[in-house]
């Protein structure tokens, strides 16, 4: 029999994948792979070449939900106030006002987010880790429901700058859409007012409601072995011979975290071995540093067929 909490997770799951895939032409996968980053109170990033809609998903996920929203689109000359606000001087009372940035939202969009300097990209480091900006001596609090949403083009470093490991650390999962199939990319010609239909496009779910799926993956049961077999592929990528930097303790808590919501997602109170491996590369392999990688950047299929490699070599518990 089905736990009561369960049943009325996947009422409220299926609602928030149905919306999105209103809008949103991809694979379920992909699809539920960004509602775990969500339910597990994470940050995702999205990099994939060009025009096969990174944007568009993190629009209409922030959309489905009945939250506060605002998307920055990251240039060169993009200044850490412009993403946390600054103080401005009160004339009337002598005194600074505290004027919020666009940080201050629960669903951030941060478009291209390689393309604004390593000063820029640390303004969110703070926010990402603690749910808290400091600026001026003084800390603020962000919303309880706060996630980024980044997107990159791997393909194109013309005007980048590629996120340093502390950065990309802080993202749960690292997502690439891929290309369409035949009938998806039929289906996303026959389109017609896209923005008229995002605009359009109605929330399926209530802050209330996703803290309380927050919540309800936060208590998925974990046994021991399961915990053991994360620790056995954290170090086992520490001793690959192709990595350089292998997985940190916090990246393994990332596992457990992001393999826990997808555990509730699939409709179950508890963990089994085939979540941590449904999660594990896209959790671990933005981690990772291969000895390959020129300046610590590998292609994406590289480090996710390392990854891969690693995760066959790991025996699962029974």
């Amino acid at each position: 029999m089905t736990p009561p909490v369960v049943a009325q997770a996947d009422e409220k799951i299926a609602r928030l994948s149905a919306n999105i895939n209103q809008i949103f032409v991809g694979t379920p996968h992909v699809v539920n792979l960004t509602m775990v980053t969500l339910f597990s109170r994470g940050h995702l990033l999205i990099e994939d070449v060009p025009g096969i809609g990174k944007t568009l998903l993190g629009v209409v996920l922030a959309r489905s939900i009945e939250a506060s929203f605002r998307r920055i689109q990251f240039t060169n000359d993009l200044l850490p106030s412009d993403i946390l606000g600054s103080s401005i001087f009160n004339q009337a009372e002598h005194s600074f006002d505290f004027k919020p940035g666009p940080i201050f939202s629960n669903v951030v969009l941060a478009d291209e987010i390689n393309r604004s300097t390593p000063k820029t990209q640390s303004a969110l480091l703070e926010a990402m880790n603690d749910l808290q900006v400091s600026i001026d001596g003084k800390t603020h609090a962000l919303p309880a429901l706060f996630m980024v949403i980044a997107t990159q083009n791997p393909v194109e470093y013309h005007g980048t700058y590629p996120l340093p490991e502390a950065q990309l650390d802080r993202f749960l999962l690292r997502l690439r859409i891929g290309y369409p199939s035949v009938e998806d990319e039929k289906r996303i010609l026959k389109e017609k007012d896209l923005n008229a239909r995002i605009h359009a496009l109605q929330p399926a779910l209530k802050v209330e409601e996703v803290m309380a799926l927050q919540k309800a993956a936060d208590d998925v049961r974990v046994d021991d072995a399961l915990l053991d077999y994360a620790v056995r592929i954290a170090e086992a990528t520490r001793k690959a011979p192709s990595v350089k930097l292998g997985l940190s303790p916090r990246g393994a808590l990332s596992l457990v975290r992001a393999a826990r919501a997808f555990a509730m997602a699939a409709g179950r109170d508890y963990l089994v071995p085939d979540d941590l491996k449904a999660v594990a590369v896209p959790v671990i392999s933005h981690r990772l540093i291969l000895d390959t990688s020129l300046y610590g950047v590998a292609k994406i299929d590289e480090v996710e067929a390392a990854v891969s490699t690693i995760i066959r070599t790991v025996p699962a518990p029974s």
